[in-house]
């Protein structure tokens, strides 16, 4: 079922994220002129070489992640996909633990059958 391979890739996704680590995060991006990321309080970072240096910094800045995504929406657009979750992150960076609330909108292409993030954008949430 498509919704799965979309939920796949999705978790992929975060899963890479927790690695810390960009080989893994650049599995599952297109890599190319069509990818975009905007983290919370970023500028926007377009293709693959800016977005690609965006998750160096942060994994050279960090220690540990951990997601716990919840109100998760999956739209299936035919050869792209969205997908909406609320993304509850613990995270150590610099010594400090800190929680954070990130509403995020992952956009995923199908090329060659296969799914691959083109966009991540994530806003801060207040703490609840």
């Amino acid at each position: 079922m498509k919704v799965d391979k979309i939920q796949l890739i999705n978790d992929m996704f975060y899963r890479a994220f927790e690695s810390l680590n960009v080989t893994e995060m650049s599995k599952v991006w297109v890599k190319d002129e069509a990818s975009q990321v905007i983290h919370p309080g970023w500028p926007v970072k377009q293709g693959w070489k800016e977005v690609e240096d965006s998750w160096r910094a942060i994994f050279n800045n960090t220690s540990y992640m951990e997601f716990t995504l919840t109100d998760i929406t999956i739209s299936d657009m035919g050869s792209w996909a969205r997908v909406t979750c609320v993304e509850n992150l613990r995270s150590v960076a610099g010594g400090q633990e800190s929680n954070g609330r990130v509403m995020a909108t992952n956009l995923y292409l199908l090329k060659e059958e296969e799914w691959l993030m083109m966009h991540h954008h994530g806003s801060a949430l207040p703490i609840r």
